[in-house]
This record gives structure tokens, C-alpha cells and sequence, in this order.
């Protein structure tokens, strides 16, 4: 791939052609085909407030953020780190895989439009694979593990009984992986990851593993589909 197809700072760039959501590639599995998921038969009760925010990892979170940046009812989808500590919540260390965290979407919404249980269900459709340990298509290490990192107990008790209604129900033909981590901080990640997907829509990186999300989503919820993505457009 071109490094100039990337505009980043010359360090950034940098970083991001050795170790950003860059890895051995390898076929899709059967679990990594999008298809609709069966809605969570527990959710939080709609409207309770004008805004509330989830927090999800599922592999690089370039896709992660672009997926819901598309997704009506969702106000804000911010990438970066989370489940572990504010001094190591920096790309670099981050990326080595030992710090504790996980490539993190921060995703805020209007819980009168969308609700957490229908985030999740986009999330087990479309956005990745939760059958695959520490690895997400062509990326490896903990920091790429499928986890939800709920906010207040609610959010918690609707993932831990959708993981399980999605497992008892034997949805995906391999066990699900997602861990459910509470009470973990969520870190914004530097500004040339935010809104990378659509300000880089022919990398290659994208192109592959991404814009197809994207397309999946358009397809598979085209209630829930927004054309113009709600963009972080500004920096960290």
C-alpha cells in the first residue's frame, strides 16, 4: 500500500503502516459471514434518557467507529482505548498488545431511537466476529479481543443475558469469546484514528475488511442505516 494514500503526521504514519489493525491475513470463517442476530430478549427500556453511551471493541476499531458512525439514533462514535490504565492508553503501548486494553468504540446515543440492545445486535451481526479469541480478520492480540465494557449495571445485566441467550440459542456454530469487562474507563484515541474510514476509503486495509461492514449494514438493517456518518471532526 501506498504510505501517501494515509495523511497523517510523518510519526503517525508511521506507526500506523507497522501496527495499526495490520496483521497476517487469512480466510474468513463461517461465524465472520454477517447475518441478523436474533434481538437480545432483554433490553433496557427505551427513552429513559436524551443520552446514554455504550462502549464496544470488536478488532480495530477503525471499522468499529465507522459501522456506528452510520447507524441512525447514534450522536457521536469515538475510537480508543479501553480496559486498562489511563498512563498506558497511548497507541504505541497500547499496540504491543500487554497493557490490559482493547481498540475501543465510545458510541453515544439517543436511547428514544435506538436502543443498547439493538447496538449489541448490530454488533454481533456486522460489526465482527465474537467467535474468534484475541483475533478479528487479519489482526492478533488481546488489544483486538471481542468485549463489551458496560457502563452501570443495566448495561451489564442486558450483555451478560444476551451472550448467553445467543450461545444457549446456538447461533454462531463456535463458542462466543466476548468478554463483558464492567467498570472499565474508556481513553479517546489520538485524532488520525478518528473518523479514519471515511477520511481514507481507498486504503487498503479498508477497502478489504471495513467498507464491506458497512454495506452488510446498509443491507442487513436498512431501518438503522444513516448514509452520512456522524464524524468526530476534530482533534483528541
Amino acid at each position: 500500500m501506498s504510505q501517501a494514500s494515509i495523511s497523517l503526521p510523518a510519526v503517525a504514519m508511521a506507526a500506523v503502516l507497522g501496527l495499526a489493525c495490520f496483521g497476517p491475513g487469512g480466510p474468513l470463517s463461517a461465524d465472520e459471514k454477517p447475518r441478523v442476530v436474533p434481538m437480545p430478549a432483554l433490553d433496557e427500556d427505551p427513552g429513559q434518557a436524551a443520552s446514554e453511551v455504550a462502549v464496544l471493541a470488536g478488532g480495530c476499531f477503525w471499522g468499529v467507529q465507522g459501522v456506528y458512525q452510520h447507524v441512525n439514533g447514534v450522536t457521536s462514535a469515538v475510537s480508543g482505548y479501553a480496559g486498562g490504565a489511563k498512563t498506558t492508553a497511548e497507541y504505541e503501548e497500547v499496540s504491543s498488545g500487554g497493557t490490559g486494553h482493547a481498540e475501543s468504540v465510545q458510541v453515544t446515543f439517543d436511547p428514544r431511537q435506538i436502543t443498547y440492545g439493538q447496538l449489541l445486535q448490530i454488533f454481533f451481526s456486522v460489526v465482527h466476529d465474537p467467535t474468534t479469541l484475541n483475533r478479528q480478520g487479519p489482526d492478533r492480540g488481546t488489544q483486538y479481543r471481542s468485549a463489551i465494557f458496560p457502563i452501570d449495571e443495566q448495561q451489564a445485566r442486558v450483555a451478560e443475558a444476551y451472550v448467553a441467550q445467543l450461545s444457549d440459542a446456538r447461533v454462531f456454530k463456535a463458542a462466543i469469546v466476548t468478554r463483558i469487562e464492567p467498570g472499565k474507563a474508556f481513553y479517546p484515541a489520538e485524532a488520525y484514528h478518528q473518523d479514519f474510514l471515511t477520511r481514507n476509503p481507498t486504503h487498503g486495509y479498508i477497502v478489504v475488511n471495513d467498507l464491506p461492514k458497512i454495506e452488510d449494514l446498509k443491507r442487513l438493517f436498512p431501518a438503522l442505516y444513516r448514509a452520512k456518518p456522524v464524524l468526530v471532526g476534530r482533534a483528541r
